[in-house]
């Protein structure tokens, strides 16, 4: 299996590919459909006008069009003029609820050129979905790592998707050139770099970093809400307690959803934690100095990451690529799916592409 390359880096020699030769002639998506001109959806749309792509959307009505027409981008009345316009990807940036009936509707016209992704934050849901409309060959699965406590078009931003890394998944009847156009969306199109996974693999990462700290976070905003004293304790707090509570602000609805959503994994995780945070107590309770101490050290490889990111890390990374000294890795036609899926469990983000088969890559590894 082809993977990063240490020792040919430093001197610039190449691995030679297996059953693959390496073009520069890269798939572009520069015509792209969104369906949706929610928080998400729109943010996608107003970044990829900004740097040249040509958009075209639809939403579930018109509210939006005034102010996305100004924004450069070429609102349609329904959902088949996404369809016929015969973009290079069509994105899905609506609820998952309504994924099926818009499948529906797509799925009579579809035309075999388009590849079809999206940006929820649940993948093999989706997955299952778009396999039931027929539409399963043509899907890459997209979801940007990025987002707040707000929704609709009004509060989207092409700033959202600042420096946003997203998740692409695939599985094994996805092309590698349907891949590379929806990687082309992301890295060149929105200038955001990438991680290719399988839909488990991301959903119980998702889970882990968004879904259950969202049930974590509306726990406190619980507890809170329940105390006596919560004018007392909201007069009191500051930075620890707005960074812990912050997505508790999203429409709870919006989030039952995305948490519904993902219900096994959030479950485990939930029920992981709830017995951390029981030994933390029985410890508390007992004066177990060795056990609290154990707790509170347990997360010092996360704190050194962070640290290293404080201290210039990512700024090195930057540097490393503006220079050209960046790092690569060759992909093979025949494992290319596990290649990728190696290379983000090594830390490593595909920050462009150079030919079909070489990534440009930045590391941010957790040791």
């Amino acid at each position: 299996m082809v993977t990063a390359m240490p020792d040919s880096h430093a001197s610039g020699m190449m691995h030679p590919l297996k059953g693959a030769e390496a073009s520069p002639i890269l798939t572009s998506a520069h015509k792209i459909a969104i369906a949706g001109l929610g928080l998400i959806g729109g943010s996608l749309a107003r970044r990829l006008v900004e740097r040249g792509r040509f958009v075209i959307a639809w939403n579930h009505n018109d509210r939006p069009y005034k102010e996305a027409t100004k924004a450069g981008i070429h609102c349609v009345d329904s959902l088949q003029d996404l369809v016929t316009g015969k973009p290079d990807v069509l994105v899905l940036a609506t609820p998952l609820v309504t994924i099926p009936g818009i499948l529906k509707e797509l799925a009579p016209s579809w035309h075999p050129s388009i590849t079809l992704s999206d940006v929820g934050s649940v993948k093999g849901e989706v997955r299952e979905q778009v396999n039931a409309a027929g539409l399963g060959e043509y899907y890459v699965g997209a979801h940007p790592m990025a987002g707040n406590e707000c929704s609709g078009f009004e509060a989207s931003s092409s700033g959202l998707l600042d420096q946003a890394l997203w998740a692409v998944t695939v599985d094994e009847q996805t092309a590698y050139s349907r891949f590379l156009t929806v990687a082309d969306m992301i890295c060149k199109g929105a200038d955001n770099a990438l991680i290719a996974l399988d839909d488990g693999t991301h959903d119980a990462c998702a889970a882990l970093i968004s879904h259950m700290p969202h049930v974590v976070s509306t726990a406190l905003s619980n507890e809170l809400v329940d105390s006596a004293d919560r004018n007392i304790a909201v007069a009191l707090s500051a930075g620890s307690w707005r960074d812990m509570t912050r997505v508790s602000l999203t429409d709870p609805m919006r989030t039952r959803a995305m948490v519904e959503e993902d219900s096994r994994n959030v479950e485990a995780l939930l029920r992981s934690v709830a017995q951390r945070l029981t030994n933390v107590a029985d410890a508390l309770h007992d004066g177990d100095e060795a056990a609290i101490t154990r707790f509170f050290a347990q997360a010092d490889p996360f704190r050194v990451f962070k640290a290293n990111q404080r201290d210039g890390g990512d700024a090195e990374n930057r540097d490393r690529e503006s220079d050209g000294a960046s790092d690569s890795i060759l992909l093979d036609d025949a494992s290319w799916r596990e290649e990728l899926l190696q290379s983000a469990r090594r830390g490593e983000r595909i920050t462009a592409f150079l030919t079909t088969h070489e990534a440009r890559i930045m590391t941010r590894a957790m040791s």
